[in-house]
Parts: C-alpha cells; structure tokens; sequence
C-alpha cells in the first residue's frame, strides 16, 4: 500500500478516477508514511480522522460519477492556515491550542474541490524564518542527506514542513506562504516545485498574518503539473480580503507543456552576486541552455535596484510583522501569562510566548516605525521598494516574459550551521527571493540539479503580474531537462 505515497498528484488523480485504488486506501497509505517519518518532524499535527471521513465522502462522489477536482488527493496545510476545529498555531507558543472557528479561504477553496487533510505541518514561527529552525515544535529536517554524512539537514523555511513531507512522500502536495521565499527556498532545498503566484491572486483571509503586504498563499508539489494543478484550486477573488484580486483563474494545467517558442526570457546581470558558488553559476547556465533549446530567446536585463532588496526587505517586513502581532497580548485567545495587571501581564505572555527570531523582528520593526526614525529607515525602504518594482516594470515592457535565475545562494545546510551569532548570515539566503514579494510578482522554483555533495539546486523563473501560466510552460521545460529528484530514504 505504501507505494501509493510515491504516486504524483496527476497520477493519483487520475487512477482514482479510474478506480484503481480508493480515496481511503490513499489516505491510509500516507498515514503509515507519516507515522514511519515523524523523525522529520514535517507535521506538527497529524489529524487521521478526519482524513478517514473525508477519504470516505471522496469516495462516495467517485463512486457516484461526481468527482470534483482534487477529490481524494491527500494534501498537508502549513501551521499558518486557519482550520476551523483543528489546532492552529504558526508554530508559535503564544497560540498556544488555539481552535479557529473558521477555515482559511485558501484550505477552505481545497476542501471544495474534494481534497483530503493529512494533518498541519511545521514552519518557523510565525512563518519568520530561512530554515524551519525556529518552530516552537522544534525544526522540521530535510530528507535528503549529504553524500557519505548523516549530517542533519535544513529543509529550508518558512514553509520547512510542507517541503519535507512533500518531498519525502508525506502527502500529495501542501500549501506554503511566501513572504520573502518562504516558498521558492525550502522547494530548492528538498528538490520539489514550489509556486509564488501574484500578489492577490490566493486569498489571505484566515491565514495567520506575519508582512500583510508581501503574504501570498501557493501550492508546494512533486511536478509542476501537480503544482499548476493544486493552484488551480487554491487561487480565486475573495471579497473577505480586500487586497484578493477579482479576474478569472486561468486552467494552469493547461500550460504545462505548452511551447515556449519565441518566449523571450530575461537574464539579470545583478543576480551574479559576489561570491556566489560556482555550481549555482554553473546550474543558472544550465537552465539558460534549456530553454534556448526549446525555443526560447535569452536576453540580459539589469534590475539596477536588486542590491537594495535585502536591506529594504528587512525593513519593510519586521514593520509590518510588529504591527500584525501587536494582536498577541494573552487577553482573548493562545497563551495567557498571569501578571501584577494588565500591562505586566501583557510583557509576561509576550516575553513567555514568542521565541528570539519573533521577537528580534517586532523589535526591529518597532524601532523602524518609531517618531525619530520612521521617515530615515520605513520610508526610504518604500521608495526603495518602488524602485525595484520599476526596475521590473521597465523589463517587462521590453518585451521579456519571465526571468531566469538562481532560487538560492547554495544548497542546503545543516542544523544551527548558520545564524547563530549573526542573523545576518540567516537573512542573506533570501538574497534571491525577496525582489519578487517586493514587487508582488509570480516566481516558481524547479529543480535544476544536484550539488556536489549530491543535494538539490532550484532554479527561479518570475514573471509578469498575474503571468503565472507562461512560469509553467518555462519550468516544465527545466522539469524535463533536470528530471525529477527523490531523496534516499534514511528515516
């Protein structure tokens, strides 16, 4: 039955259809998976019964000749997604058993078209975070391993959890969010696809607010296939998030595969940053010559701005973030730290319930908005922010469709290797990522390869807003180049 867990989403659907196999055997085959591999910690909660009853009620409708997109296809939900009646905690103490009495949009639009929940899985706490290694359940740790070392190693973060079980066939496909790469790095890191959509194009309602300008919701899977199908379903206008946008969602599936002849697909010369290793340089040219042989057009660009993207980010972010978890103060729902009144009482839940990562970032971002500092550190990075949106702006209005480059500076690296006395270290994994929430853009990463100790590279494509369809042909042409990659089984 555990050969069911190695099945792509496609495939999957597919051969439930065809009544191959049921909705129950497929959820009670990942249940085992998950049990054997809690080792990596990938899921913070696993909720078998309720995947038994919607594996049930999924295979009543495909019995029935009535099935709906997903239906019966075992998928995990990022900590960071209200589920109504499941525990919910962005993997953080101070939400400590906290029930929601609602679904997030996003979870809620998978229910609809049939999938089954496996349980919630681990990410840094609230979502802040390059590794996964700053969970209050402690880190979620990659599948893959080295060559010839046991090293433990990171999955990559925020979404860790989602990237690990995916890649190592907990579920079917997961739902991530992306702030500044919490999609696109852990999906290199564990050698999976992982999508980004455009700003407003998944809802945010219900899920747990870390940057409210720079959240976005994707889909985490095995193919891009899978990928464009799971955001298929996830995406749509929500009037209960003002900034969700209201246009069609196109069939994403429907672009896998399709030809990228005469596409033209933009190189940044700004992405070569110094000190950059010499296999990612090596993998970019690799993918660069791919599509060329698929038909594509490559052409260099110059984002001038992108060295101002990290600085601007960890400005912009940790201001929001502050602002957002302003919310956390003991009174209504999570933990609750007794103190003299309520002012003590408010610093005993903060201090007791937020880990050092959480609360570094509300510190900074207070200080950012601050009277005497608001206008030297808040707006500069606006401005900033606008600039490298233009930069963009005036790339695509050339006549570029998508945009070729590195999903991360290296390949994995092990538990507590980084960070440790300088979160700057930490912070710079990002250098890639966070241009394209700054500007609101689509990006997906692919795997590209192996390094050379036999770990996962992913390759970044971005895209125009709401140009998601054309990121998939691109990338399945990296998909069929690269192959797929799986991880040796250690657990």
């Amino acid at each position: 039955m555990t050969d069911l867990t190695s099945l792509t989403l496609t495939d999957a659907r597919d051969r439930l259809r065809r009544r191959e196999f049921s909705a129950a055997e497929l959820a009670e085959a990942h249940l085992t998976a998950m049990e054997q591999a809690r080792a990596l910690n990938a899921y913070v909660l696993e909720t078998p019964d309720r995947a038994r009853a919607m594996a049930r009620a999924a295979d009543a409708r495909l019995a029935a000749g009535d099935a709906r997109p997903l239906e019966g296809l075992a998928l995990g939900v990022k900590d960071m997604f209200a589920t109504k009646d499941v525990r919910t905690t962005a993997c953080s103490r101070i939400l400590d058993n906290f029930l929601p009495a609602y679904e997030s949009t996003v979870s809620a639009n998978l229910w609809r078209d049939g999938a089954v929940m496996l349980g919630k899985l681990n990410n840094d706490e609230f979502a802040m975070g390059s590794s996964n290694e700053s969970s209050f359940f402690g880190p979620a740790i990659s599948p893959w391993r080295r060559r010839s070392a046991n090293t433990p190693l990171v999955p990559g973060g925020s979404s860790g959890g989602s990237a690990a079980a995916v890649a190592a066939q907990l579920c079917l496909g997961a739902t991530g969010t992306d702030t500044g790469g919490s999609i696109r790095q852990p999906a290199a890191f564990t050698g999976i696809v992982g999508v980004k959509p455009t700003y407003g194009r998944c809802s945010r309602w219900g899920i747990v607010a870390f940057a409210s300008s720079l959240d976005q919701a994707g889909p985490l899977a095995r193919t891009v296939r899978d990928a464009a199908i799971l955001l298929t379903s996830m995406a749509g206008h929500d009037p209960k998030d003002t900034t969700s946008v209201d246009l069609p969602v196109p069939d994403y599936e429907a672009a896998v595969g399709g030809s990228i002849k005469g596409m033209k697909v933009g190189i940044p010369k700004e992405y070569r940053v110094a000190g950059m290793a010499n296999e990612i340089e090596k993998l970019w040219e690799g993918g660069a010559q791919w599509l060329a042989s698929a038909g594509a057009d490559l052409v260099t660009v110059s984002l001038p701005h992108t060295k101002y993207a990290l600085p601007a980010y960890y400005i912009v972010a940790p201001a929001e973030a502050s602002s957002n978890l302003a919310r956390y103060d003991g009174v209504r729902y999570g933990l609750r730290v007794p103190g003299r009144d309520v002012s003590d009482m408010y610093q005993n839940t903060r201090a007791a319930g937020f880990g050092n990562e959480v609360r570094r970032r509300i510190m900074i971002g207070t200080y950012v908005l601050s009277a005497g500092y608001y206008d030297a550190y808040y707006l500069r990075a606006q401005k900033v922010r606008t600039l490298i949106k233009r930069d963009f702006e005036q790339v695509f209005a050339a006549g570029v469709d998508a945009i070729l480059a590195p999903a991360t500076p290296s390949a994995a690296f092990g538990i507590g290797e980084k960070g440790g006395g300088d979160p700057v270290e930490m912070y710079l994994n990002d250098v890639f990522t966070v241009p394209v929430n700054l500007a609101g853009l689509p990006g997906i990463s692919v795997p590209g390869g192996l390094s050379a100790e036999g770990l996962p590279l992913g390759l970044q494509l971005i895209g125009r807003p709401f140009g998601e369809e054309p990121l998939f042909s691109l990338a399945s042409v990296i998909e069929e180049a690269a192959g797929r990659l799986s991880p040796q089984r250690w657990w």
